[in-house]
């Protein structure tokens, strides 16, 4: 099994009650971070942007990992970001295929580094979806047209190769 740097975390918070609001509305967030403190501070942070909501006069009800249900078959991923260069904000969607959703957001944080020269905390993952193999749009992003129009998998082109007789 590989450790994954990311994980994808669901965070549910509301603000405190008062006398005027018993009963504060409750947000729920699905959100990327390495662990679950830096997962409450996203939360805290992109509420704060949302709504009038900040973490000293607010309350985590709950903070969950969520995990992938079949992480042995391999899938597309599509990934809707958000991004801070040194111009300004950029939306950007790429295509990832890996077995899992936290690979294919690792994947992409790594790509962003190296092709944008982007900090992962200047990322801001907006949405990410399961993308059918005729649906991908994407040739340049990595080998996804290519392994989606096949038939076989991973393992069985590596076990197709063979040495070259010298």
């Amino acid at each position: 099994m590989v450790a994954f740097r990311f994980h994808q975390y669901q965070v549910v918070g509301r603000a405190l009650p008062t006398a005027a609001d018993e009963h504060p509305k409750i947000y729920r967030m699905k959100l990327w971070a390495t662990n679950e403190v830096r997962a409450k501070s996203k939360f805290w942070y992109f509420l704060r942007k949302l709504k009038k909501v900040k973490k000293s006069n607010g309350q985590v009800l709950a903070i969950n990992e969520i995990f992938e249900r079949k992480p042995t078959k391999i899938k597309n991923y599509g990934i809707w970001l958000r991004y801070q260069s040194r111009t300004g904000y950029h939306n950007m969607y790429k295509e990832n295929r890996d077995t899992s959703l936290n690979g294919a957001v690792e994947q992409m944080y790594t790509e962003m580094a190296s092709r944008h020269r982007v900090r992962q905390h200047c990322i801001q993952v907006i949405k990410t979806a399961t993308i059918p193999s005729k649906l991908c749009k994407r040739e340049n992003d990595g080998l996804n047209l290519q392994y989606a129009s096949s038939r076989s998998s991973l393992l069985n082109k590596a076990n197709e190769m063979t040495t070259p007789d010298i």
